[in-house]
């Protein structure tokens, strides 16, 4: 398979894929927000926890 033919098979999915997907509607995007805003919430308080810990032990 040479590179044009990488190429084009490439730009075909790329085609294949935009057609498939969709613009969230309102409701799907402030779920979406909602989970993100979890995950970063989450992340921070454990990263905070670590911290917390490390600073009573003393490390």
């Amino acid at each position: 398979m040479n590179v044009k033919e990488s190429i084009n098979r490439f730009f075909k999915q790329c085609k294949r894929v935009l057609r498939v997907s969709k613009k969230p509607d309102k409701e799907e995007f402030f779920n979406f927000s909602k989970v993100t805003a979890l995950g970063i919430v989450i992340i921070g308080v454990i990263g905070f926890v670590i911290i917390l810990i490390s600073q009573l032990i003393g490390i």
